[in-house]
């Protein structure tokens, strides 16, 4: 068995939302550690997506059903509805085609799950004052080497999703392991959401 003992909070949460016996398509699977974590603690039918040739032996090598691809192509080799959760963890702010890429996620999964930094947390505002880029545990890289190419806050993505009548089931946000309650835009350096099809 693989040990979770130091997995992310966004891991935890998804887990607990991805029912028995599922199938699950994660987008941009990296070495393909949560979906062993749901095959084994949640017995889902899995498969990964994955662009980088080191990830895709990685996700082979744990295991895992990954397809190599490119995100920013869509999901058209995939049927409407082939899945019941479609999860994008960690990726969102890496995507250039974000309105496509959920709408991709809501077309062949029942449910789709992101989770994503925000921006909005203190310690990157804080880090905007001082005059630098910020760089945390939820933005770890330099402004020069960072994958991000989509800067946005958990009000921005709230707001995206009201004005698309995407269906927001449930929302977590986390500041260093801890659930935040309260003042999520301020407070929390990660979110994770559960999306339904717009309305």
């Amino acid at each position: 068995m693989t040990d979770f003992s130091l997995t992310r909070p966004d891991f935890d949460v998804i887990a607990g939302w991805v029912q028995p016996g599922e199938r699950v398509l994660d987008l941009g699977c990296g070495d393909g550690s949560l979906l062993r974590r749901l095959i084994e603690a949640r017995g889902v039918v899995g498969w990964g997506v994955e662009l980088d040739d080191a990830k895709v032996l990685a996700a082979i090598r744990n295991g895992i059903n990954v397809i190599q691809g490119d995100l920013e192509g869509g999901l058209a080799d995939f049927e409407t509805d082939a899945f019941q959760h479609v999860i994008l963890s960690q990726t969102l702010q890496a995507m250039r085609h974000t309105e496509n890429i959920i709408n991709e996620m809501l077309r062949v999964g029942r449910e789709a799950v992101v989770s994503f930094p925000n921006f909005g947390y203190w310690k990157h505002r804080q880090a905007i004052l001082n005059g630098r880029m910020p760089v945390s545990e939820s933005l770890p890289h330099q402004w020069y080497n960072s994958p991000n190419v989509r800067f946005f806050t958990i009000a921005d993505f709230d707001a995206f999703c009201a004005e698309r009548g995407i269906v927001v089931r449930e929302r977590k946000v986390f500041d260093e392991g801890r659930e935040i309650t309260e003042e999520h835009n301020f407070l929390g350096s990660t979110a994770v959401y559960r999306l339904g099809r717009p309305r």
